[in-house]
């Protein structure tokens, strides 16, 4: 005889160490990352005495900012209030490096570090990916839904096709009782800029390697 089995819904799931919330945010990633970055200051910060000035620089960006910067192009449009919460994150560290008080102002000791803020660093990698997409230096996969405006006969007759934007994809989402086709940019960040995304192919395209990282030197001093 078959038993029925209920399956409980889940408010998060995993997927590559990205956690995604029922409602397509990704509040759950943000507060994990920013719990366990913080585990890891107070690790850090009980043998910062043993440890050597550089040897201290080299565990918190090994183990900070690389778990800061692992998949964080899905926190792309994030709202502030979530951006300062990994803001935070990096500003105790800097501070932890400088053995800087907890009220002191950091934006002098991350321009000593070289680090870029939240915010510039999603854009970063952002534009990365964009430009080895067009430049043939990423997967087939990534690259084969990155597409100019141009390449759409749909857009011929309208003022953007001369111009060297991208377009945005659009993607299915069924979220509880809803049942509609909704473009997953907008769903998932209500605040990210199409215009932003759309931009990126104008600023990357065309340029040397060395031209693509002064743009993205002085898009993070802007």
């Amino acid at each position: 005889m078959c038993r029925h089995r209920f399956v409980q819904s889940a408010t998060s799931v995993r997927d590559l160490g990205i956690y995604l919330d029922s409602d397509a945010s990704t509040k759950a990633h943000v507060f994990r990352t920013v719990s366990s970055c913080f585990t890891l200051l107070r690790q850090i910060r009980s043998i910062r005495r043993s440890v050597t000035h550089p040897v201290l620089q080299s565990l918190v960006v090994s183990l900070l900012l690389s778990r800061l910067d692992y998949g964080n192009v899905a926190l792309a449009g994030l709202p502030t209030r979530e951006l300062s919460k990994l803001q935070s994150v990096q500003n105790a560290g800097a501070r932890l490096i400088f053995s800087a008080n907890k009220y002191d102002h950091v934006s002098s000791l991350l321009r000593d570090l070289n680090w870029l803020r939240a915010p510039q660093r999603i854009n970063c990698k952002i534009a990365v990916l964009v430009y080895r997409c067009l430049h043939g230096l990423a997967p087939a996969y990534l690259s084969v839904d990155l597409r100019s405006i141009k390449d759409l006969p749909s857009r011929q007759r309208l003022r953007s096709w001369s111009s060297d934007t991208l377009a945005v994809p659009t993607s299915m989402l069924s979220t509880g009782a809803l049942n509609s086709t909704h473009s997953l940019t907008h769903c998932r960040r209500p605040r990210f800029s199409d215009r932003r995304c759309r931009s990126l192919g104008h600023s990357v395209a065309g340029r040397s390697l060395i031209q693509f990282f002064i743009y993205i030197q002085a898009s993070a001093e802007d």
